[in-house]
């Protein structure tokens, strides 16, 4: 379950973010500040865990350092880990903003 992290905005009456878990329904952290940084938590999370708990250690592979790749949409990024989800291998990958994406290992390349 692939996108099981979500950022909202936080119902704690501050102008932050939170990261609201879907596969129990609640939150796993509110009162965030910064918008990217949330986003960075929840991907975070979905490195982690799957709709039922914890990925299994043979499902992540960190890479080390962060490689440079480039999309089949031509755009270039980062590439800091990779997680097996549904049975497909899917990249982790930051672009030159520090926004992240979720690419199919078919459509990573290294430059």
């Amino acid at each position: 379950m692939l996108g099981r992290f979500t950022v909202r905005p936080s119902d704690d009456g501050s102008n932050g973010f939170g990261v609201w878990d879907g596969a129990v329904n609640g939150w796993r952290a509110t009162g965030l500040d910064d918008e990217e940084k949330a986003y960075e938590l929840a991907s975070d999370l979905d490195v982690q865990y799957d709709a039922h708990g914890p990925r299994p250690a043979d499902a992540i592979r960190h890479v080390e350092p962060a490689q440079d790749v480039q999309q089949a949409s031509w755009s270039t990024g980062k590439l800091d880990v990779w997680i097996r989800d549904n049975g497909e291998w899917l990249g982790r990958v930051r672009d030159k903003d520090g926004h992240i994406t979720w690419v199919p290992g078919g459509n990573l390349r290294p430059l």
